[in-house]
């Protein structure tokens, strides 16, 4: 039995007929930029994430750089990001001119840990930027009173999180503005590239209105230096019907970690170390992601029975070409090179069945047995 990595076709299928209207009213609606499809999905998207305002924007990383620059993050400031991210958190503090200070993670739950970020704050730092990484929430309370105490905006990189909780309120509503992808892979994912901004702030909400139009909130008159980043009609109506099927697709996700959890517990003596959610936070499981000293050649095997994974991420951004000018020493983030180096992501999508799991559990089984 072959197992893909990711597969579209168990959630697509199903809601081909509602995804095709809404296209085509889009189509025959005449009103391809910044209509009705855009605004009703934005307000869905508020309501859903318990926020007073969503944004919809161009994609995720647009989503993060038009969230600092709407909170005045610039030249000479620090945002705290986690040392193992996708670059795109980081390459967003870099558009604004202001400097990426990595914090470690927890290497129990991999989000950027709140005992170490109060020791990263310098005089220059504006900003603290977590992530809610392969679908866990981040330990926002306490994020969030750190944030407080030394008068510091939140931004929440909520690509991989949506529908996610910590302490019963959801991810994407803790911070002053707060950014999501909606890239096809996404839980809640577009037909291509789409994302938006949540806000509970009145002011916020106009800035980034004005900022993702270039600069203009009436047409031809252009109050600030503006982007042209606005989520498209065709994305929002798809991104509209995906919506309410969200929470189902979500269940499933949790469904299939716990099967995968009940099948790999103990594994090689315990060699293999499977996610583990904080006391408080909830995981959506954008990822199902295990941990091996073995990571290469269990995924050699892994690809050789048929079963597709992928790593994320095997090089962090501060040893990353780009950021080569941070002369970082190897070494200088050891939790974060230590996940490059040994975590797996196992296939992970709706409609996987107990017996895809099973497959995928085989295999690994076999890999520890030796056979």
């Amino acid at each position: 039995m072959k197992i893909p990595f990711l597969s579209f076709a168990a959630q697509h299928e199903p809601i081909r007929g509602e995804i095709m209207e809404a296209l085509g009213r889009v189509y025959d609606s005449h009103w391809y930029v910044l209509g009705q499809e855009v605004s009703e999905f934005e307000a869905a998207y508020a309501t859903f994430n318990q926020s007073a305002h969503c944004i919809g924007v161009a994609n995720g990383l647009d989503a993060l750089h038009l969230s600092l620059l709407a909170l005045g993050i610039g030249p000479g400031d620090e945002v705290l990001v986690p040392s193992n991210t996708y670059i795109a958190t980081w390459l967003a503090v870099s558009y604004v001119g202001a400097v990426p200070v990595p914090v470690e993670p927890n290497p129990v739950t991999y989000n950027i840990d709140p005992q170490r970020i109060e020791a990263a704050i310098t005089p220059r730092t504006r900003a603290i930027m977590p992530v809610h990484l392969y679908g866990q929430a981040c330990e926002m309370t306490a994020i969030m009173e750190i944030a407080r105490r030394h008068s510091l905006a939140v931004i929440e990189d909520n690509a991989q999180a949506q529908g996610a909780t910590a302490d019963a309120r959801l991810t994407g509503s803790f911070g002053h503005a707060n950014a999501t992808s909606f890239y096809p892979g996404k839980n809640l994912g577009a037909l291509g590239d789409a994302g938006a901004i949540t806000t509970s702030s009145d002011e916020v909400a106009q800035t980034l209105r004005t900022l993702r139009n270039y600069g203009s909130r009436q047409k031809y008159y252009n109050e600030v230096i503006g982007y042209n980043s606005r989520l498209d009609e065709l994305q929002a109506a798809a991104l509209r019907v995906k919506l309410n099927y969200l929470p189902e697709w979500t269940r499933q996700r949790q469904q299939i970690a716990g099967w995968y959890n009940e099948q790999l517990t103990g594994l090689g003596n315990d060699e293999l170390l499977l996610p583990l959610t904080a006391a408080g936070c909830t995981h959506v499981y954008h990822l199902y992601v295990v941990r091996t000293a073995r990571r290469d050649a269990l995924q050699q095997h892994l690809t050789e029975a048929g079963v597709g994974t992928l790593i994320h991420y095997p090089v962090p951004p501060h040893r990353q070409q780009a950021y080569a000018h941070l002369q970082p020493a190897l070494g200088s983030f050891p939790i974060a090179e230590q996940l490059a180096a040994t975590s797996l992501s196992l296939p992970m999508w709706p409609g996987m069945t107990e017996a895809n799991v099973t497959a995928v559990a085989s295999a690994i089984h076999d890999f520890y047995e030796g056979k």
